[in-house]
C-alpha cells in the first residue's frame, strides 16, 4: 500500500463500487499500520442501495461505459445485489465471478 501524505484522507473502495464503476475504482484490501508515535483517526462509513432495491440488477454504471462518446467494454455482468452479497459471504471478493470474459 502506498504511503499517504501527512493529513490526507484516505478512503478505501470495496467490491462494489468497483463493480459499478467498471474497474474506474479499485477495491482495496483494507489494513491499518499503526505507528505509536503519532495518532490516528478512522472513521467507517457503509453506503449500499436500500432494501428496497435488494433485486434490482446493478452493473457498470452506463456513463462510464460511454466515456466521452466512445464505448468502453463492460467488464462486469449485472447482478442483484442479494446475489453478490451471498457469494461474498460464501467465498471472498466476488468479482471474478461477476467479470465477463
Amino acid at each position: 500500500m502506498p504511503k499517504s501524505a501527512q493529513g490526507a484522507l484516505v478512503v478505501n473502495v470495496g467490491d462494489f463500487l468497483q463493480l459499478i464503476t467498471n474497474d474506474k475504482f479499485k477495491s482495496v484490501e483494507h489494513r491499518v499500520v499503526a505507528q505509536s508515535s503519532t495518532t490516528r483517526s478512522s472513521v467507517a462509513c457503509f453506503f449500499g442501495p436500500g432494501s428496497e432495491n435488494k433485486y434490482r440488477l446493478y452493473g457498470p454504471a452506463k456513463e462510464l461505459v460511454l466515456l466521452g462518446g466512445d464505448h468502453v467494454e463492460p467488464v462486469y455482468r449485472e447482478v442483484h445485489l442479494v446475489e453478490f452479497l451471498d457469494y461474498f459471504k460464501s467465498n471472498g471478493s466476488p468479482l471474478s465471478h461477476f467479470k465477463l470474459s
